[in-house]
């Protein structure tokens, strides 16, 4: 089923508008119309009654004259009767006493409406001397929806057709930077990162561009940084591949004797036991992206499996010419995370500083607060730079390639996720003594 298209729609809903303002204004008009003509007729009542006054002045004194049937036959023509009252009685019966009595006594009848006759008449009244004057009878005006569209039909028609004009167009220009964003995100999914949306127009659109404009800098920015992972992943496999497969060849060619098999063997496990390492990582990392990776909480002692990573690792420690000093309480310090993701933490960090830190240099595995354990390293350390992507995949280790010992750069990315999953949080600093420190915290029972 085809969708109708935002354009489209902006459209239908301007002609709609449009056609909603024209009945709006009609509505509207109406009341005011009325009133309007109200106040035109009584203005027009007004003009006619002075005008009669003054013509049948001269004559008022006299019976019905030439003049006077001549402005009566006008008036009528007008739809306006006229009433002679001459010495307080008037020509014909019909008007109220009242305004007999106020044309009598000298004093004008201002317009407003009265019954003449049985039915409600507008009327206005002037005195003339000797008890005398002049009033003047019409209907009150009558205003009809009809009559209000015959006056404003023009401007109604106008406004309608200038809505309807306005809406396709109007719909057009709001819809132009949408479709423009659609294309560039079409040119985006394709491949093309260098495409960028103009900042211009209102608020909104000024901020889609620049999110969009963001968002294609961050995926150009993240596929870079993918791309020198992938570069170092390839490296890190292919050392311990060609090792073993130089130490594979020689067996098979015979180039290494009784003697030195047991060292070849040794040589290729190690190797072997390194490309397992480096291939759980990538796993575990990609089951902790799909969020599938089984984390089981429990109650733990922190202090307990801190000791017991210092104990694992004070041997390989020593046999690098180091000294891991543990230092912790003395007491349980009871926390809730899984013993086995948490420790896998701790093997990482420590092993990544048995890499880098030079022999002699020291080496620190400590609890300086509850739900809290720091590595801390002699070690090259970080730099500012380095601590804004230290926990990015591969960003230290295509940094630092051929300057000193790196790893495959998913150690500290993996530590991050992970710490992430348990509830907890990672941090990268300056140590005191003088390398780098990791802080992980974990939370309290």
């Amino acid at each position: 089923m085809r969708r109708t298209s935002f354009t489209a729609r902006a459209a239908i809903v301007t002609c709609v508008v449009a056609v909603v303002a024209v009945l709006v204004t009609a509505l509207v008009a109406l009341p005011l119309s009325i009133r309007q003509t109200s106040v035109e007729a009584q203005a027009r009542l007004v003009d006619e009654t002075s005008l009669a006054t003054e013509l049948l002045r001269p004559h008022i004194n006299n019976k019905q004259s030439a003049d006077e049937v001549a402005i009566s036959n006008r008036l009528r023509a007008k739809n306006i009767d006229i009433f002679i009252i001459r010495n307080g009685v008037p020509d014909r019966p019909g008007l109220p006493e009242p305004v007999i009595r106020s044309i009598s006594a000298n004093r004008a009848v201002p317009v407003r409406r009265a019954v003449i006759a049985g039915r409600v008449k507008q009327i206005n009244g002037r005195p003339l001397p000797n008890h005398s004057g002049v009033v003047l009878v019409q209907d009150p005006p009558k205003v009809t929806i009809g009559m209000v569209i015959s006056r404003l039909w023009v401007a109604l028609l106008a406004g309608l057709g200038a809505g309807m004009l306005a809406g396709p167009l109007l719909a057009s220009r709001v819809s132009r930077p949408i479709r423009d964003a659609a294309r560039a995100a079409g040119r985006l999914s394709a491949g093309d990162r260098t495409v960028r949306l103009e900042s211009e127009g209102p608020a909104e659109v000024d901020e889609l561009a620049s999110a969009f404009n963001g968002l294609a800098a961050a995926l150009a920015q993240s596929e870079g940084r993918e791309r020198d992972f992938l570069l170092s992943v390839s490296h890190e496999l292919r050392t311990p591949l060609t090792t073993i497969k130089g130490y594979a060849e020689a067996l098979a060619d015979g180039v290494v004797g009784v003697d030195g098999a047991q060292r070849a063997g040794a040589t290729m496990l190690d190797e072997a036991a390194r490309l397992d390492r480096l291939i759980a990582d990538l796993l575990v990392l990609a089951r902790l992206e799909a969020a599938d990776l089984p984390i089981e909480i429990m109650d733990v002692d922190l202090t307990d499996l801190v000791r017991s990573a210092g104990e694992a690792w004070g041997s390989r420690a020593a046999a690098a010419g180091l000294v891991l000093r543990v230092d912790i309480p003395a007491f349980r310090v009871p926390v809730r995370t899984d013993p086995g993701r948490l420790r896998q933490i701790l093997d990482g960090l420590l092993e990544n500083a048995l890499r880098v830190v030079p022999a002699g240099a020291p080496l620190v595995l400590a609890m300086p607060g509850p739900g809290t354990v720091e590595v801390r390293d002699g070690g090259p350390g970080f730099t500012d730079d380095d601590l804004a992507v230290v926990f990015e995949r591969g960003a230290l280790s295509a940094r630092y390639r051929g300057v000193r010992k790196v790893g495959s750069g998913l150690g500290l990315a993996l530590a991050s996720r992970l710490i992430r999953r348990l509830g907890g949080a990672i941090e990268a600093g300056h140590a005191t003594e003088g390398g780098a420190r990791f802080t992980v915290r974990v939370p309290m029972s």
